[in-house]
């Protein structure tokens, strides 16, 4: 059975579960018409899918810790999975990072991690969470969609002049006072 927990010092090591390849079989396309935003989704030919891996991180929990909380998903002693919210000066914790190990994948497991992020920022004063997603990550996209988050802003800036020239960030934002706690399918 997968449970969720907060990451104490004991077992800091485990913020540091390696990124795996994910696909790549789309584009979200938001667009912000009459105060509201809205999104076209785009699917590539199936000829046309690939696999992206972000760099492995090297995150320092001894660092970190001042202002980010770590949770993980464990299938008994084993991180499977984890989320990082980072403490924010507003009323929304940021989503710094959020992954699941492959084998582990459609399983609940990213919604059970969002649950658990949904109960910290209301522990901690917040009235919700932010995230981003990059818009050919078609899949985490229509996963925050799905969870509640609702898209609130696009980056179309930050990769300008890097290996990722074409690529754009959607900020997704999920008000957990009025949404509530398992509102995020498993499936």
């Amino acid at each position: 059975m997968i449970t969720s927990k907060i990451i104490d010092s004991e077992h800091k090591s485990d913020i540091n579960i390696p990124n795996e390849p994910f696909k790549l079989f789309g584009l979200m396309l938001p667009s912000y018409n009459n105060g509201k935003w809205d999104h076209t989704i785009i699917y590539f030919p199936q000829e046309s899918h690939t696999e992206m891996r972000f760099p492995d991180e090297n995150y320092d929990y001894d660092e970190m810790s001042k202002d980010h909380i770590f949770i993980g998903a464990y299938d008994e002693e084993r991180c499977v999975g984890l989320a990082i919210l980072k403490q924010a000066w507003f009323k929304y914790m940021y989503l710094y990072d959020l992954k699941v190990n492959s084998a582990y994948r459609d399983k609940g497991i990213g919604a059970m991690l969002i649950d658990k992020c949904k109960e910290v920022a209301i522990e901690h004063g917040y009235r919700g969470i932010y995230t981003q997603g990059q818009d050919n990550n078609l899949g985490a996209c229509k996963f925050y969609l799905k969870c509640g988050f609702q898209i609130g802003g696009v980056n179309t800036f930050v990769y300008n002049g890097t290996s990722q020239e074409n690529k754009k960030d959607i900020f997704f934002y999920i008000d957990v006072v009025n949404h509530r706690i398992a509102d995020c399918p498993t499936k």
